[in-house]
């Protein structure tokens, strides 16, 4: 069986979806076929194959928003597409939904990798609508990453029947133990709050800086990253006089990340808005035995992923004091949320449990 994933884009472009992506082609790769349909940096169209992956790589000719076009990309699919079995699309990506659209194939096997919904551009959201409910009506199945994203999701409900819950896992990634005790000694030892994720404005990165004046000095936080917001992140640092502790970091390689997990005590993710469906920075953390701190964003499956009192705790949204007193609490009873960290992830959120579903969804589709 031939399996196309159509994807915004792929390694070596860092995103969540493009990890799930590659997690599942590279996980069953030794069953099945996968290839994949991928904008890319590059001003000119490319084949490259990445461990036993066929990638499709397409110049992008502009874009709108977060919404990126490629004529390329179109045309490619129209060429490809009647070599594969089962197209597997992952959206938000209005560019694939419309080349699949063009491309007319009405016996193709589709199915819809539902990541988020459109939530903050609106008026793109619209004018897309009428290609998105045709995308709906066509697949035969919908993958949703979480119960609680699929129930505030207005979009997802009038084809729930059709909606598989497959929760996004991830291989866990070893650390490297001199660097781990390297980042330990530079921050001298102290209790480590780490976060990461683009510098945007639904991450709520501010809310966890402002959290650091209710900490004590025992306590320093990282957030990794950086983004459109990364200067009034530092001038707000500045402005509360806690740079001792309060660091950005900058972009993390990806190779130290898994030491940046593994030096941590706890992970915040303070984000607010829908935009964040699942967090899954949360579950790299459960799988470096960390418990988390996240907000109870409605609608949003990022609370559902960190159960609250077990595998970390969830507070309200845009409460920097709350996030404070969270991280007290779970240093109260640190090993029993670090084992339920750990559990869950083993339980729940492997990437082995997931290509396993996925696989058995190919099978029956």
């Amino acid at each position: 069986m031939k399996i196309l994933h159509l994807s915004k884009y792929y390694y070596p472009y860092s995103g969540g979806i493009e990890q799930v992506v590659q997690d599942i082609c590279e996980g069953i790769s030794s069953k099945y076929t996968c290839s994949v349909l991928a904008l890319s940096e590059s001003k000119k169209y490319y084949e490259s194959n990445l461990n036993g992956v066929q990638v499709y790589n397409c110049p992008v000719q502009f874009s709108i928003s977060s919404a990126s076009f490629s004529i390329k990309y179109i045309s490619t699919l129209i060429k490809i597409i009647k070599d594969f079995d089962i197209i597997h699309i992952h959206l938000p990506n209005p560019l694939a939904n419309i080349a699949l659209m063009l491309a007319k194939e009405k016996n193709k096997k589709i199915i819809v990798h539902w990541h988020s919904d459109i939530v903050k551009q609106r008026y793109l959201e619209k004018i897309y609508r009428p290609f998105q409910n045709w995308l709906l009506k066509r697949t035969n199945l919908i993958i949703a990453t979480s119960p609680a994203y699929v129930q505030g999701s207005r979009a997802l409900f009038p084809f729930k029947e059709k909606v598989n819950i497959i929760p996004i896992g991830v291989n866990k990634r070893n650390a490297d133990d001199e660097l781990t005790q390297l980042i330990k000694n530079k921050y001298g030892n102290k209790k480590i709050i780490f976060s990461l994720g683009r510098h945007v404005y639904y991450k709520g990165f501010e809310n966890l800086i402002k959290a650091g004046m209710y900490l004590s000095s025992e306590y320093i936080i990282l957030i990794g990253g950086k983004g459109p917001l990364t200067s009034k992140y530092r001038e707000l640092i500045d402005d509360l006089n806690c740079s001792d502790k309060v660091k950005l970091i900058g972009r993390i390689d990806e190779r130290e990340l898994p030491s940046y997990f593994s030096a941590a005590d706890i992970f915040c993710l303070p984000s607010v808005e829908r935009s964040e469906a699942f967090g899954v920075v949360q579950i790299e953390a459960f799988s470096h035995e960390k418990p988390v701190v996240s907000c109870d964003i409605r609608g949003s499956g990022v609370s559902w992923v960190n159960k609250d009192a077990v595998s970390g705790l969830v507070v309200e949204v845009n409460k920097p004091k709350a996030i404070a007193n969270a991280i007290d609490e779970i240093f109260s009873s640190y090993e029993k949320y670090s084992k339920c960290a750990y559990l869950r992830y083993i339980n729940l959120f492997t990437a082995s449990g997931m290509n396993k579903k996925i696989i058995t969804l190919y099978e029956n589709i």
